[in-house]
């Protein structure tokens, strides 16, 4: 079985700019939290990917690349907002930290996620991450379709302080 270990932080800097975004755009077919099925466009490639309930850090990840026109047209299907971010991957230690900048409702909001081997590994946080923020939900992509960041009461903000 495909399982995926992830861990998600706010991040507080901007050094991560240095290396090149790419563009993304998905959507969810399902956001049950005991599975949801995403579809992606990242640049000129598509994806469909589905995910088990997060025990932890760990969850079931299945991902299969699909023709650029379906995930288009996978994407007509999916719960709206979609969401749009702006993806940087930075290699760290022998690790990749990939940081989403948010872009339409959920602009303002930029996360930084590394994938681990085993729940138990260690790695150093650069100056740039800020507070951990995996197992708050507000936080998962699929919830931000239903509450996008910029509908978040002030209350809520504060927490990305």
């Amino acid at each position: 079985m495909a399982v995926e270990i992830e861990r998600k932080f706010l991040v507080i800097g901007d050094e991560y700019r240095v290396w090149p975004g790419s563009l993304y755009e998905q959507g969810y077919l399902s956001i049950d939290p005991d599975r949801t099925v995403r579809v992606r466009i990242a640049g000129d490639r598509g994806f469909l990917t589905v995910k088990g309930k997060t025990s932890g850090t760990t969850r079931a990840e299945f991902e299969y690349e699909t023709p650029l026109e379906d995930a288009r047209q996978m994407l007509l299907l999916c719960e709206w907002p979609l969401i749009q971010k702006k993806r940087f991957r930075v290699p760290l230690a022998g690790y990749v930290w990939e940081i989403d900048e948010f872009q339409g409702p959920n602009q303002g909001l930029v996360l930084a996620e590394i994938e681990l081997q085993t729940e138990a590994d260690v790695f150093k946080t650069p100056d740039w991450i800020g507070r951990e923020v995996t197992h708050d939900p507000r936080f998962y992509n699929s919830n931000l379709v239903r509450r996008p960041f910029q509908s978040w009461p002030p209350d809520d903000l504060l927490a990305c302080e």
